[in-house]
């Protein structure tokens, strides 16, 4: 099963895909929230409502026609790994680490599919980073083991984890570069994972600048697996529905390049993941 979430009226609305179209889930039934956080954490069968509302009268709409937002809008925690593929890890000068490299990005630095991340004012150093995201369906018990941990994944998408390079290497912290905003591309589809291989391995994951191939791995190759980076997390805090953790990005980023390559205004950059969709965002000046 495929979800997405798009405005009305401004407001996000979570809608089940439905081949070229869309339907919104909670006017198909109107007990399921509007808010896919809001609905996971209900503990809604959201499988089975969707099936529900696609064999359903209710009205459909053309995806292309919608104005998508972040496809989990307001997350209550997203956590990010770095140096999650040894090949990345390399290029920047780094040997393989032992435990997670985690940071957080917040709900203010996210951007929908089709809609434009910002080349700072401050920097032109903005680099492009392909990452699967995994969407948390249930809550996760604290010290989970790792054999445990997948059950509690609803399911999967595209992420671009946009990076201003010169604002993340002014602390040994690399918040501030990863929160600047709309830089936190998501979406466009959750794939649900009952619909792909356990943990999301062996799937290709591609970034293209302006058509060019940039990155090009395979999931099978992060170095800490969804299962192994649940269970590590799960021993440090809770992870709840709508909680979003972004797995890491491989080798070909734009500051490892010799000249190195910085996305600038009138680029497009897009992330593809076989069988979770393609994440596309062009890219312009912040405005004044």
């Amino acid at each position: 099963m495929k979800f997405t979430t798009y405005l009305r009226h401004g407001a996000p609305r979570l809608a089940v895909i439905d081949g070229a179209n869309i339907v919104d889930l909670n006017d198909a039934q109107p007990n399921i929230p509007a808010d896919i956080r809001l609905a996971l954490k209900s503990g809604i069968d959201l499988d089975a409502a969707a099936r529900a509302a696609i064999v359903g009268e209710a009205a459909r709409q053309p995806i292309a026609g919608v104005k998508l937002a972040p496809l989990v809008p307001e997350p209550g925690k997203i956590i990010c790994l770095g140096l999650n593929y040894f090949d990345h890890a390399k290029e920047g000068g780094r040997d393989k680490p032992e435990y997670p490299w985690f940071f957080f990005r917040g709900a203010s630095s996210q951007v929908a599919h089709g809609e434009a991340g910002w080349l700072p004012q401050v920097s032109n150093r903005f680099d492009y980073e392909a990452e699967l995201a995994v969407v948390i369906g249930k809550t996760v018990p604290r010290h989970t083991k790792e054999a445990d941990a997948l059950q509690y994944v609803f399911g999967y998408s595209c992420y671009n984890d946009m990076s201003v390079r010169d604002y993340q290497k002014r602390t040994p912290q690399w918040t501030i570069g990863k929160n600047f905003d709309r830089t936190g591309g998501f979406g466009p589809a959750l794939v649900t994972a009952d619909e792909l291989p356990a943990g999301a391995v062996g799937l290709r994951i591609q970034s293209r600048l302006n058509g060019q191939v940039m990155q090009d791995a395979n999931t099978s190759d992060m170095i800490f697996t969804v299962a192994e980076t649940i269970a590590l997390l799960a021993d440090v805090l809770t992870l709840e529905p709508g909680d979003v953790i972004v797995m890491g990005t491989p080798a070909g980023v734009g500051q490892a390049r010799t000249p190195p390559v910085w996305m600038k205004a009138g680029d497009t950059i897009e992330i593809e993941i076989d069988h979770v969709g393609l994440l596309s965002n062009p890219i312009v000046a912040e405005p004044a």
